[in-house]
């Protein structure tokens, strides 16, 4: 029987670990209070760039909090994910709220679009909150050094709700246009060679010697980066974890500090 891991459990290379749970049987420490607590909330709170931070017992205690923060009552609907823990759906049944299941997408495992727009035309009193974020883009150019610092066009290669036909017609429209591209989905099990077939479409109007780059498992365990040419992405086996960048004709390969970047400058006259 296969086994889809959800979570593989990290521990540090250093043994912080063992460390930790060794001091708090040597002082006799093991409330859920204390100098590591104390600390841990200082520098998580530094990281983030914030003023304040809360150590919780769990996820489950964390999303109870933020349902607070909200303001959810008796009878409001919270929309939830339906593949997760109960741990998401708890919280909401102590505040005597009603938990609504989202069906999932079946190649990025969050939320369905589809599906929740179908909530929302079901349930229009929900409130809709967008909270803003960094996207895979800017923080995987940030990786990659300055990839995205002039005009650029990100596009999915998922053809899961997008027909294939169209996606080929956006990589071809940026590529003529010598944007800097951003490609998120670009390769599963299902869509093995879509990546090939972008950079193809590509070589029609840049160099094979046009610089490009990869990041894998962006702000997760495992982040590496790799900058290579044009050519050598056609071949590249990615996966949905990578998220790839295309330079513009001006876009350069700079080694600095022993790593290699990859920069697009704006071109500014002074």
């Amino acid at each position: 029987m296969a086994h889809i891991y959800l979570a593989s459990p990290h521990m540090s290379a250093e043994g912080y670990e063992q460390q930790y749970v060794k001091e708090a049987f040597d002082t006799n420490w093991v409330a859920p209070l204390g100098k590591n607590v104390n600390e841990f909330e200082k520098e998580i709170s530094a990281y983030v760039g914030t003023h304040d931070g809360a150590a919780l017992s769990a996820g489950t205690a964390a999303i109870h909090m933020a349902l607070k923060a909200a303001g959810v009552k008796k009878g409001d609907i919270v929309f939830c994910q339906d593949l997760t823990f109960s741990a998401t759906a708890n919280p909401i049944i102590y505040e005597d709220a009603v938990p609504v299941f989202i069906d999932s997408d079946e190649e990025t495992w969050n939320m369905s679009p589809d599906a929740l727009e179908r909530a929302f035309e079901k349930y229009p009193d929900v409130e809709l909150e967008v909270i803003p974020g960094i996207t895979a883009a800017l923080s995987g150019g940030a990786v990659l050094g300055a990839p995205l610092m002039h005009d650029f066009a990100v596009i999915s290669l998922s053809d899961l709700l997008t027909p294939w036909e169209t996606i080929e017609t956006r990589l071809d429209a940026a590529a003529k246009a010598d944007f800097s591209i951003c490609l998120y989905n670009p390769s599963s099990k299902k869509r093995a060679d879509y990546l090939k077939r972008a950079c193809e479409i590509f070589l029609r109007y840049k160099s094979p010697e046009t610089v490009c780059g990869i990041v894998k498992n962006i702000g997760r365990d495992g982040e590496m980066k790799k900058v290579m040419t044009l050519a050598e992405l056609k071949d590249y086996e990615a996966d949905m974890f990578t998220t790839v960048f295309i330079g513009n004709s001006r876009t350069e390969k700079s080694v600095l500090g022993g790593q290699d970047w990859m920069v697009t400058p704006r071109g500014y006259r002074i």
